[in-house]
C-alpha cells in the first residue's frame, strides 16, 4: 500500500504533494513501482497533530481521488475517520476507508463503508493525535490490543459491514511506546487470532529510531524519517514473516522488494 499524503504536515513528507497534480503523478509512479494499493490522506495524525475541518480535508483528497481513478486500475483507499469525507471520496472512485481510530471517534463511518460495501480498515489507537501517549499504559499490549480490535470489528459487523471486507491493523506508534510497538510486531501472529486480513503501517516511523540512535548517542527520533527506510525495510521484513497481508510504506519501489522476497522466504519455512 502505497501512502499517498495530501498534506501540508505530515511528518514524512508533509508538503511534497500537496499539489493535486504532483500528487497524482507520485502515486501513479507508486503503482508502476509495485504498489497494489494506494492510500490517500488529507489531515496529518501525527503525534500532536492538530484536528482539520472535513471541508479542508475533502478540498484536498478529492482531486485526487478523482484523478487517479481515472489512471489506475489498484484500488484507492481514503484515509479518514470522517463519514462525510469517506461518503465523497467513496463516490469519487475509493474503495476502501482506512480508519485510524477503529470507529471510536466516529462510530457511523461503519455505516457510509456498509452503504457502500466498501472494505474497511480498523486501525487501533487510544486518544487523539495530541493526547496518544497518555493513553500507552498496557498490563499486555498484545492482549489487550487484541481485545479492543475485537470490540471494532464486533461494532463494524453490527453496522452491516461484511466480516469479510474488514481489515485490521495493530496501529504501530499510535499510543504506544517504542517497548509496546516493538512487542506488538514481534507477536504479530497473534492478531490471526481476530481472523481477519491484516495490516502493518511502519514506515519511517519514530519507534524505528530507537535502536541506532541510541547506540549512536543521539536522542531517539534525531535520524529523519527521510533517512528511515533501511529500519523500515527491517520493520516491513518482521511483518510479513509475522503474518502480514498488507504493509503500508512510502518507498514503494524498495519496500516492494523487501515484501516479495521476504515472502518468499515464508513460504519455504512454512513449508508451503
Amino acid at each position: 500500500m502505497g501512502i499517498v499524503n495530501v498534506t501540508p504536515d505530515s511528518f514524512s513528507d508533509g508538503g511534497a504533494l500537496l499539489d493535486p497534480a504532483r500528487a497524482i503523478d507520485a502515486a501513479v509512479q507508486m503503482v508502476a513501482d509495485g504498489a497494489d494499493l494506494l492510500d490517500v490522506g488529507g489531515e496529518s495524525t501525527r503525534p500532536g497533530a492538530e484536528p482539520l475541518g472535513a471541508a479542508e480535508e475533502m478540498r484536498r483528497v478529492l482531486p485526487v481521488i478523482e484523478g487517479l481513478a481515472a489512471r489506475v486500475r489498484v484500488p484507492i483507499s481514503i484515509d479518514t475517520y470522517k463519514p462525510q469525507v469517506a461518503e465523497a471520496a467513496l463516490g469519487a472512485g475509493a474503495s476502501l476507508v482506512n480508519d485510524i481510530s477503529g470507529l471510536r471517534y466516529e462510530p457511523d463511518l461503519a455505516k457510509v463503508a456498509a452503504k457502500h460495501g466498501a472494505a474497511l480498515v480498523l486501525m487501533h489507537t487510544r486518544g487523539r493525535s495530541r493526547d496518544m501517549y497518555e493513553h500507552a499504559v498496557y498490563h499486555d499490549v498484545v492482549d489487550e490490543v487484541l481485545d479492543e480490535l475485537r470490540e471494532s470489528v464486533a461494532f463494524a459487523t453490527g453496522a452491516g459491514v461484511p466480516p469479510d471486507r474488514i481489515i485490521v491493523d495493530p496501529g504501530l506508534g499510535f499510543a504506544k511506546d517504542a517497548a509496546h510497538t516493538y512487542e506488538a510486531l514481534a507477536r504479530l501472529d497473534e492478531f490471526s487470532q481476530l481472523g481477519r486480513p491484516i495490516l502493518v503501517g511502519p514506515s519511517r516511523k519514530r519507534f524505528l529510531t530507537k535502536p541506532f540512535d541510541v547506540a549512536q548517542g543521539k536522542p531517539r527520533g534525531e535520524t529523519p524519517p527521510a533517512e528511515r527506510d533501511w529500519a523500515t525495510a527491517a520493520a516491513v521484513s518482521a511483518a510479513v514473516f509475522g503474518g502480514a497481508h498488507i504493509v503500508r510504506v512510502h518507498a514503494v519501489r524498495e519496500m516492494v522488494q523487501v515484501a516479495r522476497v521476504s515472502d518468499e522466504i515464508r513460504k519455504y519455512h512454512r513449508g508451503d
